[in-house]
């Protein structure tokens, strides 16, 4: 009885847009913030290291430097808090924590980049000889 309840609570609590980010992926956390009356957007940039939990308690760290001290900062995905989660750029990554960055400073923190695939239209796609091309084309005698 309590498991259907619960299962009933948490899709109707689910945001209906969730951007898609994993492990490794540099990203721009958008969250509000209460002034007073007033709100307010601010940006938190930074490498998600964790993601935990799952359905409406999934949460996830995203950890970025400043001023030279490492900062780690906890999100709750479903969070009305959250304006929006921007993906920046991709990283190749083999664990579900990464934990060891805490320990690595300056140039080593940085993981290396997945490759971001294009789609190209074929249809739009037309060759041209470049400037200065010595292959250039000859013109065919009719015969």
């Amino acid at each position: 009885m309590s498991d259907k309840l619960i299962n009933i609570i948490e899709e109707k609590c689910k945001k209906t847009e969730v951007s898609k980010f994993e492990i490794g992926d540099t990203v721009d956390v958008h969250c509000r913030i209460l002034e007073g009356e007033k709100e307010r957007i601010q940006i938190f940039n930074g490498v998600v290291i964790a993601r935990s939990g799952g359905g409406t308690r999934e949460m996830f760290t995203v950890r970025r430097i400043v001023a030279g001290e490492g900062v780690e900062r906890k999100f709750a995905l479903q969070s009305p808090r959250i304006a929006k989660v921007e993906t920046i750029r991709s990283a190749v990554v083999r664990r579900a924590k990464l934990y060891f960055l805490r320990d690595r400073i300056g140039k080593a923190v940085r993981l290396k980049g997945r490759p971001v695939k294009k789609v190209v239209d074929e249809t739009a796609v037309v060759k041209k000889n470049r400037r200065g091309s010595k292959n250039k084309r000859k013109p065919v005698a009719a015969e």
